[in-house]
């Protein structure tokens, strides 16, 4: 009974793996046809139907960024797909077709085959000449025997017909530098305040303003929209991957092992130093009651109590170590969860760190050293050695560590100069660079 039993088993996975190899072109047919759609989708939202220009001047770089990540894994889809599915359709003759028919599968009509075909050619097609421009984003081949301003003039043409939206308004970040040079790094003859004033009458005297007032306004909104989701994601799902993990993944294990009445309720000598104190404490207020009260406790009741609130204070540690244990492997999975969302979440870093930029660069010389001031007080100032002090002794107790205070205070004497060190270096390198006024509104403040 049970050999046929094992038999139908074996026999049906067997069935499914073949039916899985039959529908194998249908299947990359449809994976390679979605990418298409999508490609298509974007196209005609974000770019008027035309194809994805990662040099087109209707988005900002962290924007465009973003639409190259999409294209390139799609692109990458829909290729691999294709090749999967004329490798499918060679192997498939007519006898696996026959037996296709038999086990239920419908194989699309040769007609809608040929639609989706011709549809992922025309939509892919736009992006096989430009695959290295893809990668790299400067890069142009000269065929041979083709001078230079051919080639350029061949791929200029294919944007001849190509609508685009109303350009961005031109700001102190864009004072129609290159893409690949940063702001830190634009010099210029003249003083940035006298070229922007410039720039801004240029923009107020367009007739076209008000459109390009619009689509920057979308730009930055839809900057800020991805820049605060992504800065959620790093908060919540390090926070959700800790207590998920905590709950129902490390948590059981530790309670598994440390189920016993034999293992060590302390992790530390400080959590004993600690619950034997608090027995003491106990103790004392305990007598003190005795003392006040007319009805004088019997030793045999005190004793009594006594050994009910150690119970109470062995329980509360046991427990309290068993946790400090449960976060080390907690922190873990968070620390993991963290990375892999950095690794997945390229596009959105670089949205993230322009949102940054023009927050940051966009403020008031006062402001900008008012904060200067204020992190540089709290990390590295006169009273912070306090603050990292207690930070380090949270976090042992977290983990369940004794602290040690000769790590605490080398830690102390250490790290918050080499972040001196560093605030000093970003002063001098970029800030001075780029807002001197700041940098002598923030020396004259700290004086």
């Amino acid at each position: 009974m049970k050999n046929s039993v094992f038999s139908q088993k074996i026999y049906s996975f067997l069935l499914a793996a073949y039916r899985w190899y039959l529908v194998t072109p249908e299947r990359s047919l449809h994976e390679a046809y979605d990418a298409a759609l999508k490609i298509k989708e974007i196209e005609d939202k974000h770019f008027n139907g035309n194809k994805i220009d990662i040099d087109s001047a209707m988005y900002s770089n962290s924007v465009m960024d973003y639409f190259e990540s999409d294209l390139k894994k799609l692109l990458k889809i829909a290729r691999m797909r294709l090749t999967e599915f004329r490798a499918s359709r060679w192997f498939l003759n007519e006898d696996n077709q026959k037996a296709a028919q038999k086990t239920g599968i419908e194989y699309l009509s040769p007609s809608l085959v040929l639609e989706k075909l011709n549809f992922i050619d025309h939509v892919i097609s736009k992006y096989t000449t430009i695959s290295d421009q893809i990668t790299s984003k400067a890069l142009v081949v000269k065929p041979p025997n083709l001078p230079v301003n051919s080639v350029i003039s061949d791929d200029k043409s294919l944007l001849v017909n190509t609508p685009t939206l109303p350009p961005k308004i031109p700001t102190q970040d864009s004072d129609k530098k290159p893409k690949f040079k940063r702001k830190v790094d634009t010099t210029g003859i003249l003083p940035r305040s006298i070229l922007s004033t410039i720039t801004r009458l240029q923009v107020e005297l367009d007739p076209n303003s008000e459109q390009e007032v619009i689509q920057s306004f979308r730009q930055t909104q839809r900057r800020t929209i991805i820049s605060i989701r992504f800065i959620l994601l790093l908060i919540i799902i390090p926070l959700l991957t800790h207590q998920i993990a905590k709950a129902f993944v490390v948590g059981p294990i530790v309670e598994r092992f440390r189920s016993t009445e034999q293992i060590q309720i302390f992790l530390n000598s400080e959590m004993e130093e600690e619950a034997l104190a608090e027995l003491q404490r106990y103790e004392e207020r305990l007598k003190f009651e005795n003392l006040i009260k007319a009805p004088a406790f019997s030793s045999e009741k005190m004793e009594i109590e006594l050994t009910k609130r150690a119970t109470e204070l062995a329980e509360e540690f046991r427990h309290e170590s068993s946790n400090a244990i449960k976060n080390v492997f907690a922190d873990i999975f968070s620390v993991i969860a963290f990375i892999w969302l950095l690794v997945v979440s390229k596009s959105s870093i670089a949205v993230l760190k322009d949102f940054f930029d023009q927050i940051v660069y966009g403020l008031s010389d006062s402001a900008k050293a008012f904060i200067i001031i204020l992190f540089t007080d709290i990390f590295v100032g006169f009273h912070s050695p306090h603050g990292w002090e207690v930070v380090l002794e949270g976090v042992s107790r977290h983990w369940g560590l004794p602290a040690n205070r000769d790590f605490i205070f080398l830690f102390i004497a250490t790290f918050p100069v080499i972040l001196d060190t560093i605030f000093k270096y970003w002063i001098f390198r970029y800030l001075n660079r780029i807002s001197p006024s700041a940098v002598a509104t923030y020396r004259n403040m700290n004086e």
